[in-house]
């Protein structure tokens, strides 16, 4: 059975920084395409970044220069590295593994106060 299990979501000021893990289990994080989508209330489900196996990155234009995906091979987990939040980075994260299947985790929410 498939697992991902997101944390370290909260509340923060803008200007902070958080860190949000997604811990995998039943899959094998570099042998997929990790990402971190998120949901705000009212609007579509937007990609935020995502890790290939081979290493390669991408990020939405709204992040770039502030959110860092990372991957630990030896943990099985991928992280995003969020700094300089701004208010409209709230809301909820969400993982995802994309391989020969499609898993989705429930998420993680990130307010930021203005």
């Amino acid at each position: 059975q498939v697992q991902l299990v997101e944390s370290g979501g909260g509340l923060v000021q803008a200007g902070g920084s958080l860190r949000l893990s997604c811990a995998a289990s039943g899959i094998i994080v570099s042998s997929n395409v990790m990402g971190w989508y998120r949901q705000a209330p009212g609007k579509q489900r937007e990609l935020v970044a995502q890790i290939r196996p081979g290493g390669s990155t991408n990020y939405a234009d709204s992040v770039k220069g502030r959110f860092i995906i990372s991957r630990d091979n030896a943990k099985n987990t991928v992280s995003l590295q969020m700094t300089s939040l701004k208010p409209e980075d709230t809301a909820v994260y969400i993982c995802n593994a994309n391989g020969r299947y499609n898993y989705w985790g429930r998420g993680t929410q990130v307010t930021v106060s203005s």
